[in-house]
């Protein structure tokens, strides 16, 4: 049923045009549709695992353990996480591909791609891995708030935890 001005009482100018913005939007498509890589489900975990045990290996190698500080573990599960964040990101914008990619492709482009992005996945660990222990926010946060947790345990009176 319609009300006064159209369909459910819109006015002609909010009604749906046929082959309105849809139309409009793809239009441009060549220009502005793209296809973004992105890792999901285990792989995620994957990486983000390994980023955990990369950090609390990193630590280990400077004398670092899960006594030492009672946030160690957070610290540990965050920058794992961030680095992993890192990484997928990074992945998404690197291999973007607009519609005339795929539209263009002949033959069997899989084992190029396959390649293409296992070439910038390892790429962006490596830098990831680098910048955590380079970035004063990653790893020389935490050397410095052990240090602090040190030095406090070594001032407190005998007899107190």
């Amino acid at each position: 049923m319609t009300g006064p001005g159209g369909m459910d009482g819109l006015p002609d100018e909010l009604q749906p045009k046929p082959f309105g913005i849809a139309a409009e939007i793809m239009a441009r498509a060549e220009r502005d549709l793209v296809f973004v890589v992105k890792f999901l489900g285990e792989s995620q975990h994957i990486l983000q695992r390994h980023f955990q045990s990369f950090v609390q290996t990193e630590l280990e190698k400077r004398g670092i353990t899960f006594g030492d500080h009672p946030l160690l573990l957070p610290f540990i599960e965050t920058h794992g996480s961030e680095l992993a964040e890192f990484v997928v990101t990074g992945i998404g914008l690197h291999h973007q591909f607009h519609l005339t990619a795929f539209e263009e492709m002949a033959g069997d482009p899989q084992q190029l791609l396959r390649l293409d992005i296992w070439n910038t996945l390892q790429s962006y660990i490596d830098k990831a891995e680098a910048h955590f222990i380079s970035d004063i926010g990653g790893l020389q946060q935490i050397l410095a708030a052990v240090e602090e947790a040190r030095a406090l345990r070594v001032d407190l009176p005998k007899g107190e935890p």
